[in-house]
């Protein structure tokens, strides 16, 4: 399996399509692996270079808990060194959900290797973080609390993470359970500061420069409140807002939380939203790339 070591960390990522064409970086929901975007990437292969790849604590790459100020701000840098290692920056970053504050927070703190991004489902607003914060991180503390690592190695999350990886499960049982729980802590308050996006303040959006896509998510999903991609629009300076790809019935019956697990992005309803987000990103990516300057031989 083909991993970069990116700081010391070995991320797990897949590579298609023609390097001669523009590169692609696509980030999943949630703190899920890469699988339920194969459908986009296999779509666009035809036409970009098209990179997968698992984000620190996820996936089949490693576990990684440090003293950094959060996991999105980790993820966006991460991502960033490994286009830069692969070759492939500038890229257009692309992404849902987790995905899309990602993809956002690589722009803002690496513009150098963002050309554009194109992102569905905005997760933000009041209430998202009070949603999601319990899963990501306040049940991996109250384990830690009762059972030590072994119990948070045991947790759902973790122990997938130790069947893709073996080798993470020597990571985990090795860590101190009050530096682990206070590491978490922190994560948690820092992903839990009522920003419009995330962890990205509004300065930070107004900093974004290159062309931005943002699909609104579907209100009343308090986890994508549409609120997020307004207040992104109207502070970032060259974005477009799209209206959310679902409808009400269809996120109530599918994506509920991130529309990217392996079983929602078998049906065939993920697949024609599949073909939709891909014929919308070629556009974009074609409009972009006329505007590049021509190069003087």
């Amino acid at each position: 399996m083909p991993y970069a070591n990116v700081n010391g960390i070995n991320l797990y990522y897949e590579d298609y399509g023609p390097r001669s064409g523009p590169a692609v970086i696509l980030t999943p929901g949630g703190r899920n692996d890469t699988n339920g975007l194969r459908p986009i990437a296999a779509l666009l292969s035809a036409h970009c270079r098209v990179i997968l790849h698992d984000r620190r604590n996820c996936g089949k790459s490693d576990v990684v808990i440090d003293d950094e100020p959060s996991e999105q701000h980790s993820w966006a840098k991460e991502m960033a060194d490994l286009l830069l290692q692969l070759g492939a920056a500038p890229a257009y970053a692309v992404g849902g959900s987790a995905g899309s504050r990602t993809s956002l927070t690589m722009a803002a703190l690496r513009p150098e290797v963002v050309k554009g991004v194109f992102v569905w489902e905005v997760s933000g607003g009041p209430n998202s973080a009070a949603e999601t914060a319990p899963n990501y991180y306040g049940q991996l503390i109250t384990a830690a609390q009762q059972g030590g690592m072994p119990a948070v190695a045991a947790t759902e999350y973790f122990a997938q993470r130790i069947k893709d990886n073996p080798a993470n499960e020597e990571k985990l049982l090795s860590m101190d359970p009050s530096e682990f729980i206070a590491i978490m802590s922190q994560w948690r308050d820092t992903y839990s500061v009522p920003n419009p996006v995330g962890e990205l303040t509004e300065a930070q959006l107004a900093g974004i420069a290159c062309p931005v896509v943002l699909f609104e998510g579907n209100t009343p999903d308090e986890v994508h409140h549409k609120s997020a991609a307004e207040s992104a629009h109207r502070l970032i300076p060259n974005s477009e807002l799209r209206p959310s790809a679902w409808t009400h019935e269809e996120w109530d019956i599918i994506g509920q939380h991130d529309h990217t697990f392996p079983g929602i992005a078998a049906t065939n309803r993920y697949h024609m939203k599949a073909t939709f987000y891909s014929a919308q990103l070629l556009e974009f990516i074609t409009k972009v790339e006329a505007m590049e300057p021509a190069t003087v031989g």
